[in-house]
């Protein structure tokens, strides 16, 4: 097809190029032609369209980057607490430990820990985050609404905006001088009673305390529920070693006085003239003696070993 001089191949080439030619000028039109109004309206609302989307994709993005944020946080006081928890079976160590690590991790105005009273008509305050000397301060369950409700319900109190909620009214000055913003109370149940209880102040311009951030201040309830088990056990056990080795301890000091006893009274006896006699006896009777005494000493020190 082709030819020696090429003429079919130059023809082709011409043939696209009158195509191309062709073509151009149209595209040309097309662009240049001014768009109506509905077009710009439409073109124009399409942009806010997927402007919107942009930044509404924006905003889920962020705010899913600000929950895993927050609960990598919250894992982190997790681990933290319970490496406090395991490091100490003093009950009072532990809490104090809680309320700190609360407290930091939340920037609060107050985090106190409340441990139930016999009666149910008081509480004692066993940790304090603001004041860490606090260890054992009694407070009557009257004076605070809310933490009398979450002791006696079982239940967490949540209060959104602490100065104008009705049953605070009488501290309501105090809490606007605190700039108080929330209160959250969360009891610390131990077989479905509630045992003692943590609380929760934050800051009027602090951040939101939220629905995750007061599920995981349940779940350090649950662990502080279960560390005061731990340490009930182990005072206990403590308690009863300790009350053995006393009974241990005054077993052998009855054991020393009444050998001592036995000991003076037989030297006593013997120092009376012709008190002994031993002489009297027959020889093998004096043999079989000495054979008994060999055996109960025998039987003595082997019951020694078994305790």
């Amino acid at each position: 097809m082709n030819g020696p001089d090429g003429g079919e191949n130059h023809d082709e080439k011409d043939a696209h190029g009158l195509e191309a030619t062709a073509v151009r000028p149209e595209r040309q039109r097309l662009a240049k032609q001014p768009l109506d109004a509905a077009s710009v309206a439409d073109a124009n609302y399409a942009m806010t369209i997927s402007s919107a989307l942009t930044h509404a994709e924006g905003e889920r993005l962020a705010a899913r980057v600000a929950e895993l944020e927050r609960e990598r946080k919250h894992l982190l006081a997790v681990i933290e607490i319970l490496k406090e928890v395991s490091s100490s079976l003093h009950f009072i160590d532990i809490l104090q430990s809680i309320a700190r690590k609360l407290g930091e991790a939340f920037g609060l105005d107050r985090c106190s820990i409340f441990l139930a009273e016999r009666g149910g008509k008081t509480v004692r305050l066993v940790a304090s985050y603001e004041d860490p000397t606090i260890r054992n301060y009694v407070v009557d369950l009257e004076r605070y609404p809310e933490l009398k409700r979450a002791m006696q319900e079982g239940e967490t109190v949540f209060i959104h905006d602490a100065p104008n909620d009705p049953s605070l009214k009488h501290v309501k000055s105090e809490l606007i001088n605190r700039r108080v913003k929330s209160i959250t109370v969360v009891p610390i149940t131990w077989r479905g009673v509630a045992i003692g209880a943590i609380f929760l102040r934050t800051f009027r311009d602090g951040p939101t305390f939220s629905d995750e951030d007061v599920r995981f201040v349940q779940v350090v309830a649950s662990l502080t529920a279960q560390a005061l088990r731990n340490a009930h056990r182990y005072e206990r056990l403590a308690r009863r070693q300790e009350e053995t080795g006393d009974a241990l301890k005054r077993m052998e000091l009855e054991r020393v006085a009444l050998l001592s006893f036995f000991r003076r009274l037989m030297e006593a006896f013997g120092q009376r003239e012709g008190a002994w006699a031993e002489g009297l006896l027959p020889r093998a009777s004096a043999e079989e003696l000495d054979r008994l005494v060999g055996v109960a000493m025998a039987v003595i020190q082997e019951e020694a070993k078994g305790r």
